[in-house]
């Protein structure tokens, strides 16, 4: 469109704009501007604009009210109270689009009195804009007061409004082409960005989808209690990798690209693996074969032979996690539980036996410490009798008192939140000094040879 020059009168002189002197992005605006200023003179002066008017407002106080009427009954009817079932969680669902109800309304009933300018005036130019109006508030509102989940928000907050804001002001179709119409070059390759737009969109919902399906799967698995948790850990791994790799197949199908193109990469990563990643190689199938085995799981308690020991809290496809009592995290490649000696003290069974030595002096009837000690011992409630109830054993006979030891079996470990040895040794001490019985401390006896000689003071 070309615009002739536009001469205006201010402080006291002619001031000429030559709008074909401008940039040419400003006389697209100002173009687009003109067109939008013509439109709208067309109409203010136009009888059927003025009926589409009416009807747009007929419409949305119908859908006003509509709405007021159906919307607390939908809530009632929709509210689950506190049932946690399938259908009490599929009613939250639908519940939660309960503020769409106005805008969809409005649309609707839009559409209808669309239908019937059309029919009368052979034009709908106006009650058909007032209608992609309401469809966007209904995004809007979409995106603003439903949408929880921070990927979909921020898809739908740069995504979906502004694609519902062009659609409205009928720019979509051109947005479209300028988009397809900038190709990006690059190397070998080129696309354009609508291309690029569309597989970055496609590609983020797809593998959302894949990371929600993962979750609700692996929450369903962990839920099985009569599978060993080393076989749910091997089924949720496999569902996660058959989730993610259906996921990619999809995206390169949808987006058009040739999967044999992919051979090549594919064997190119094979010779990678056989060169530079033999150590991930050797880990991943150590932790399919830690999975299958079940020799260590999520929440044992294991020391390997380097001294690295704690709790294992997660097991990913390359190493194994550990939890100290004192907080620090270890990560150890999952080759290791497979090449080195590993103590797990969680297997076959939590129990584990302990023991706590004391000493008493030498004037003390020995013969009834051990019934006095595991009797006192034995009311600690962790402390089991099976497979073995505590036993105090005679050690030794030491420089300054007889030596004793008494051995119990717990369930756990005796560090982070449990100090059995501590709570047992205070369990002796209160026992002993209940009977009278000395703990002994260390004597010493000096002699000296010789005449001891005194000097008086002057």
């Amino acid at each position: 469109m070309t615009i002739g020059p536009d001469r205006t009168r201010g402080k006291g002189r002619d001031v000429e704009f030559d709008l074909e002197s401008q940039p040419e992005i400003v006389q697209t605006i100002a173009g687009y501007a003109l067109q939008g200023w013509e439109l709208a003179l067309t109409w203010l002066l136009s009888p059927a604009a003025w009926s589409q008017f009416g009807l747009l407002i007929v419409a949305y106080v119908a859908a006003v009210l509509i709405n007021r009427r159906l919307q607390p009954l939908l809530a009632r009817l929709l509210d689950p109270g506190e049932n946690d079932n399938i259908i009490a969680k599929a009613r939250r669902f639908v519940a939660q689009f309960l503020p769409l109800m106005l805008p969809l309304l409005a649309y609707a009933l839009t559409g209808i009195g669309e239908g019937v300018v059309r029919s009368i005036f052979d034009s709908g130019a106006v009650i058909a804009f007032g209608k992609r109006v309401f469809l966007f508030l209904a995004v809007r509102a979409l995106v603003r007061d439903i949408v929880n989940d921070p990927f979909l928000k921020l898809l739908g907050r740069y995504v979906l409004v502004p694609l519902a804001a062009l659609y409205t002001l009928n720019l979509l179709g051109l947005a479209a082409t300028q988009l397809e119409a900038t190709v990006v070059p690059l190397g070998n390759l080129s696309f354009n960005l609508l291309w690029l737009l569309q597989f970055v969109v496609v590609g983020g919902v797809i593998f959302w989808l894949g990371q929600w399906s993962n979750s609700q799967s692996s929450s369903f698995i962990q839920k099985q209690e009569e599978m060993r948790p080393s076989l749910r850990q091997l089924v949720a791994k496999l569902i996660e990798f058959t989730i993610f790799a259906v996921a990619f197949l999809v995206l390169m199908n949808i987006m058009g690209i040739n999967l044999s193109a992919l051979a090549v990469l594919g064997g190119a990563i094979g010779v990678g693996l056989g060169f530079g990643l033999q150590k991930i190689a050797s880990n991943f199938i150590s932790g399919v074969i830690l999975l299958v085995e079940g020799q260590a799981t999520v929440g044992d308690y294991v020391e390997l032979d380097g001294g690295e020991a704690g709790t294992i809290v997660k097991m990913t496809a390359r190493a194994a996690i550990l939890e100290t009592y004192d907080g620090r995290w270890i990560v150890v490649p999952n080759e290791d539980f497979i090449t080195t000696r590993v103590v797990n003290y969680s297997d076959s069974g939590s129990a584990n036996r302990y023991e706590a030595p004391f000493s008493v002096s030498y004037d003390t009837d020995i013969n009834t410490v051990p019934a006095i000690i595991e009797a006192a011992v034995a009311k600690h409630p962790e402390v089991l009798d099976a497979p073995y109830p505590p036993d105090c054993e005679l050690r030794g006979f030491g420089e300054s008192g007889i030596d004793f030891a008494v051995e119990f079996w717990v369930n756990g470990i005796d560090d982070g939140p449990n100090k059995y040895t501590s709570d047992v040794l205070f369990l002796i001490w209160n026992a002993l000094r209940d009977n009278n019985i000395t703990i002994p401390y260390p004597h010493r006896t000096i002699e000296v040879s010789g005449e001891l000689r005194t000097t008086s003071a002057s």
